[in-house]
């Protein structure tokens, strides 16, 4: 086995960010979870849990210190990127991992699902904060930064290890459906973080 990580991750309490954190767990790394309420999450072995708020990137960045990597797990519209970004930069950490937004991926060449106008209205806020945030990271020099967007169902199901990588684009299946699981997503994070294939870039997964 490889040496195990040290890895904060920021949003240890939501849908993705639990799976990933055991993923983590299970492979072996150490992990500090982040979120602002942790009260309902089990004491595991290797694993460390912290009250933490993007809104005081001060105090967070000394949470996220000395770890070997970072990962943001937490909804685009729900917080200040200039506040999260700054944490991750005060705390020296380098590598800094984003579970990304199906948005932002192209549905034809050149076209996102953002600006496609196909996305349901209720959808389009949350899209535009997660293109947002791949612009701010696109022009960012000093992190070593990868995104992994999801399909278009993000949803919780099974871990099978049974799913397809992309570049920049939506992965749909022979049907037309573009989904991932939590499950399958955190097998994929935990392999580009033990291998990374994509850094200072963006890529895609579903089934």
């Amino acid at each position: 086995m490889k040496t195990p990580l040290k890895i904060a991750i920021i949003g240890v309490t939501g849908d993705a960010g639990k799976r990933i954190t055991n993923e983590a767990l299970n492979r072996g790394h150490h992990v500090t979870g982040i979120a602002r309420n942790i009260g309902a999450i089990a004491a595991k072995n290797n694993l460390t849990l912290q009250v933490g708020d993007i809104n005081d990137p001060e105090t967070l960045a000394v949470k996220l210190k000395g770890h070997d990597l970072v990962i943001s797990s937490v909804k685009y519209h729900e917080y200040d990127h200039d506040k999260l970004i700054k944490a991750v930069r005060l705390s020296g950490v380098k590598r800094y991992y984003v579970v990304g937004g199906a948005g932002t991926l192209e549905v034809a060449p050149g076209v996102t699902g953002l600006n496609s106008g196909y996305l349901p209205d209720f959808v389009v806020p949350i899209a535009k904060a997660a293109q947002d945030y791949l612009d701010l990271l696109l022009s960012s020099e000093d992190l070593d930064w990868t995104v992994l967007a999801p399909g278009a169902e993000f949803i919780a199901g099974e871990r099978t290890g049974k799913f397809r990588l992309g570049n920049h684009e939506l992965i749909k299946d022979e049907n037309g459906r573009s989904a991932i699981s939590f499950e399958d997503y955190a097998i994929a994070l935990l392999d580009e973080i033990e291998n990374p294939l994509h850094v200072k870039d963006y890529f895609s997964i579903g089934y």
